[in-house]
């Protein structure tokens, strides 16, 4: 029923003490010293202080060594096990108080059954909820003046009282450890869940980033094709009323799905329409900027025309790159173009946040099957800062390349730099890539092959 109402369980009682092998290993090996002490000090005290018979009193002492080893798993047997055999001995051996060879007697617990009860007391605390703790230490309390005040004894020493302000305080240890533990695994709960939706709400930005780029580049053709339809029939003479018809229908279609696709990128945009960072902009650029400091939503979508641009802005922020440019430019369809500039845009901005000072290569190779990109920096030489960004702009690099049928690579160089190279079909669709290129390093080898 509390798996149904959302409820959390309460965690069982046979759960170990500690997560360690070494430190349960400890824990037992004490706990069995503790018991054996207990138990032949137990026996001793039952034989001189109640005058009880050897074999008695070493049976009361082995019952509280078994409590205290019982409490490693079974804390609420052992602690009704360890009060039992007290209340037990204590009527027990009330007719022998009497005795003149035994004055001053403690009763009605016994210095090993004091400690042996203070020990299943604190383990029991750390193992079970708060009000059982407590509810266990009021009937000790309860028990220990039932046998003071109505049963009695004829001669004896009252230690009532030491006895039950040492298991209060056994209780009040175990309790706080208690807290403290759940308090801890509460907050790395709460932070993994923390961690984890930061991750969630960064990977459906980037990818709302992705969509809102996709739906632009989809728009424009949408509006070509309506253009294209309504100019067609003026440049042939005389066009027949089925192919007017024809076009005026793809037009038609055209309009309806560009009114469609306005809307959704509309809902898209709907959060933060001003908020889309600047294509330029090389700092963080899969973060979402404050409010009325990002480029205008209409601007046109970065292509590969732009790169200069790109790497002059970089450049002017303190980083130097060099350029590397193979083959004949090629005719690109737009989301290729998008998101090659998108790729290089992440590797410069990871350049600046990662490898400050360090010298940047940037790498683009035109094929007749698809783009290669390659994206190198050498090793930082300034101190690297806590970086700002949010750690998943290599993933919105995969995921522009698998959606246009590439991929990416992403691997640290020996000299302790890093490199990003990726691949892009010029249709945007999946083919045999040409072999890969080794990206150039920008620092000689020095023959030292440690990061």
């Amino acid at each position: 029923m509390k798996a149904a109402t959302g409820e959390k369980p309460q965690r069982a009682t046979t759960e170990p003490l500690f997560q360690h092998r070494w430190l349960r290993l400890l824990t037992y090996l004490v706990t069995g010293w503790l018991a054996l002490g207990i138990t032949l000090a137990g026996g001793n005290s039952m034989g001189r202080g109640y005058a009880l018979a050897g074999a008695q009193s070493f049976l009361a002492g082995c019952a509280q060594g078994a409590a205290v080893v019982l409490a490693l798993w079974r804390p609420a047997p052992a602690w009704a096990l360890s009060l039992g055999a007290t209340t037990v001995t204590a009527l027990a051996v009330r007719p022998h108080l009497a005795v003149p060879h035994t004055p001053g007697a403690d009763w009605p617990w016994a210095t090993p059954q004091v400690i042996a009860q203070a020990f299943v007391l604190l383990l029991l605390a750390l193992r079970v909820p708060t009000q059982r703790a407590v509810g266990a230490v009021a009937l000790s309390v309860a028990t220990t003046v039932a046998l003071e005040n109505t049963v009695g004894a004829p001669k004896y020493n009252p230690n009532g009282v030491i006895a039950l302000f040492v298991f209060s305080m056994a209780v009040l240890v175990g309790i706080t450890l208690r807290g403290r533990r759940e308090a801890r695994t509460r907050l790395v709960e709460q932070e993994t869940i923390t961690a984890e939706e930061r991750a969630r709400r960064t990977l459906l930005e980037e990818r709302s980033r992705i969509a809102r780029e996709l739906h632009d580049v989809v728009a424009h053709h949408m509006s070509v094709i309506s253009i294209q339809a309504q100019v067609a029939p003026h440049l042939v003479e005389n066009p027949s009323e089925e192919l007017t018809e024809n076009l005026a229908g793809i037009r038609n279609n055209a309009l309806e799905a560009l009114t469609e696709l306005r809307r959704v990128l509309g809902v898209l945009r709907s959060e933060h329409p001003d908020d889309i960072d600047d294509p330029d902009g090389p700092g963080a650029p899969y973060t979402l900027p404050a409010p009325g400091t990002g480029a205008a939503p209409d601007a046109p979508q970065p292509n590969l025309a732009r790169l200069d641009a790109l790497i002059e802005n970089t450049r002017a922020a303190g980083l130097e790159v060099v350029t590397d440019i193979q083959g004949e430019p090629r005719t690109y369809s737009p989301g290729v173009e998008l998101s090659a500039y998108r790729i290089v845009q992440e590797g410069l901005s990871n350049a600046l946040r990662h490898a400050p000072g360090s010298t940047v290569r940037v790498e683009v190779s035109h094929f007749s099957e698809g783009l290669h990109l390659g994206i190198v920096n050498s090793r930082p030489q300034g101190p690297v800062q806590p970086s700002p960004g949010s750690g998943h702009g290599l993933l919105g690099m995969r995921e522009r390349a698998t959606m246009l049928g590439g991929h990416v690579t992403a691997t640290p160089t020996l000299h302790g730099g890093f490199m990003v190279t990726a691949f892009l079909p010029r249709a945007g669709a999946p083919v045999t890539p040409p072999p890969p290129r080794v990206p150039k390093t920008t620092e000689a080898p020095t023959g030292d092959h440690t990061p």
